[in-house]
Formats: structure tokens, C-alpha cells, sequence
């Protein structure tokens, strides 16, 4: 199942560089951590989560890496990115996400910058019903049984908020926020490389 929603993924990123100006004179490469997952309203199983970092697990720490490439076919205003991510969820269970979108710049003052992004994302995390005292009476994902090994969600407006400070010419700090609300926003934080800055 995680092959035919990469393989998607994958046709939808070549089919949009094939109709963009291929002139584009800027590309990033990041690197950042998850992460922290808020769940402003508590979370249902948070029984089960050992990263938690209050009663009802409000905030819990998800560690683990997210890569991305992004390619800027307007200026340094308007992007596509593509982002892989492997972490630990909240039940301490192996998890990731695949997503491709595209990017805007919503400002630039000086050295700071904030960009807004949406597009297709699939989510993955080992299956939570092997888990003793799981409580499904919310569920977001699919494979919802106990005889699978994955559970999964493909979602088409996947989006993320992404503040930047520069630190030199081709090094910025990063920090991302994905908001599911009302249940869950993630955050996580990095660096970005830039090759070949747009002039």
C-alpha cells in the first residue's frame, strides 16, 4: 500500500516539473527534527503515550527526521517541495509521511521569512490496534484492525506553515507547523540549504 500511494506522489511531482519553467534558479534541501505534536483539546489515548509531557497529553514529543527538496520555479516567491519524514508517534511506534505541494512566500523582512504551502500527503504509522487499551472511538486512518501491520490516511490538502531566518547566504534556520486542527499541530524545526540563490 505505501508503494502505490509513493508511486502517485511520484507522477504527480514529474508531470508538474514537466509543464513549469525548468529555468527555476534556486533549489533548498532541509533537514529538520520532530518534533512536538500539540492536541489542543487532550489526547483520547493518552494512556498509551510514553513521550507525554502532561496528564492528558497536550503536548507530546515525537522524535525522529524530515527531509525535503524544494525547487523554486518563480523567483524565490513560488516553490514545489516534496518531504519524507520517519519518526516515533505519540504511542512510541514507527511513523512517517510523504507529501508534494506547493509553496508561496507570504513575507520577507530582512532576514526573516514566512511561507505557506498545501498539497497531496500520505501518513502512515504502525497499527495502533495491536496496542492493549487502544480506544478507537476517533480514528483518522484507514487499516483499522488488529490483523494489519499499518495503518494509513491520504489526504489531498496537506499543509504546512514554514518560518525562516537567514543566516548567511545560503544557511537559514527552519521551523515548521502542520495543522491538523481542531486535533493535532505539529511542529518541528531544522535548517535549509540553498543552492544556487535566485538573482
Amino acid at each position: 500500500m505505501l508503494s502505490r500511494y509513493n508511486k502517485i506522489l511520484l507522477i504527480i511531482f514529474f508531470t508538474f516539473l514537466s509543464i513549469i519553467n525548468l529555468s527555476a534558479q534556486q533549489f533548498t534541501i532541509g533537514l529538520k527534527f520532530t518534533g512536538l505534536s500539540i492536541h489542543p483539546k487532550g489526547a483520547l489515548n493518552a494512556h498509551l503515550m510514553p513521550y507525554k509531557l502532561d496528564k492528558r497529553a497536550i503536548f507530546v514529543i515525537n522524535p525522529g527526521i524530515a527531509l525535503s527538496f524544494e525547487y523554486f520555479f518563480y523567483k524565490d516567491i513560488a516553490s514545489i517541495k516534496i518531504e519524507q519524514a520517519f519518526y516515533k508517534d505519540c504511542c512510541n511506534q514507527l511513523a512517517g509521511f510523504t507529501h508534494i505541494g506547493l509553496r508561496g512566500q507570504i513575507f520577507q523582512i530582512e532576514k526573516h521569512s514566512l511561507n505557506g504551502g498545501i498539497g497531496p500527503t500520505f501518513i502512515y504509522r504502525r497499527n495502533w490496534y495491536k496496542l492493549e487499551g487502544y480506544d478507537d472511538t476517533f480514528d483518522f486512518f484507514k487499516g483499522g484492525n488488529a490483523e494489519s501491520d499499518w495503518q494509513w490516511q491520504f489526504i489531498w490538502w496537506g499543509g504546512e506553515f514554514e518560518y525562516n531566518y537567514r543566516l548567511n547566504e545560503t544557511t537559514e534556520l527552519s521551523f515548521s507547523i502542520i495543522p491538523y486542527i481542531p486535533e493535532l499541530i505539529e511542529l518541528y524545526f531544522g535548517t535549509r540549504i540553498i543552492i544556487n540563490e535566485y538573482k
